[in-house]
């Protein structure tokens, strides 16, 4: 399934200058016909002001099906696509969960009641060389990667289960995963528009 970042929202356009109508077209018009339809899904983003999480200048497209540009090189995911990685993620109260927070802190506000506890950190911090064990049982990662390091790995407790954008050959597609044996393997799903992390870019390999 492949889905475009940026259709054409006329119900949203034309509600644009109220946040509260924007929000409820944003769950009719992007998330129930893209499938997103869990309870709890629609519910955190029925009550989440996404407009408070943009630029001033960005609050009138806040609920637009598109990235939004945060400046300094981080981005703000359509609406959809937190849709999407909440329902992936099935959060749970007893859940310990860490997220790698994109830039904008929406997903963190979308997240923090669905879970009994959560832990965020920036990208530079989440890809730094550390010795500490975790016992997180869910990591979800705001934005599309290139690899996880093991960092990251070593704080997920055995089983725990991983969402994030994945990106391979310049694609971005929605990625699930989960701990077996200290490592962590991810399923590409969904083809999907997701922001770029650049914290987790592959290392290039030089070839002869």
């Amino acid at each position: 399934m492949t889905i475009v970042e940026d259709r054409p929202s006329s119900k949203i356009g034309k509600s644009a200058g109220d946040p509260a109508a924007a929000r409820k077209a944003m769950l009719v018009s992007q998330l129930r016909t893209s499938g997103v339809n869990a309870d709890y899904v629609l519910a955190r983003m029925g009550e989440v002001q996404r407009e408070n999480f943009v630029p001033a200048s960005a609050r009138g497209v806040a609920y637009m099906d598109r990235a939004i540009d945060l400046g300094g090189g981080r981005w703000l995911a359509a609406p959809l696509v937190q849709g999407m990685m909440l329902q992936e993620a099935r959060p749970t109260a007893g859940d310990k969960a860490l997220l790698v927070d994109g830039g904008s802190g929406y997903l963190a506000a979308l997240l923090k009641p669905l879970v009994g506890s959560i832990e965020v950190i920036a990208p530079i911090d989440a890809v730094a060389a550390t010795r500490k064990r975790g016992d997180f049982t869910l990591l979800v990662i705001d934005g599309a990667i290139e690899q996880i390091p093991d960092s990251l790995t070593q704080r997920l407790a055995d089983g725990g289960r991983v969402i994030c954008g994945l990106l391979k050959g310049g694609v971005a597609r929605l990625a699930t995963g989960r701990k077996a044996a200290g490592d962590v393997a991810l399923l590409p799903l969904a083809e999907i528009g997701i922001p770029q992390l650049p914290e987790f870019a592959a290392k290039k390999e030089w070839s002869f």
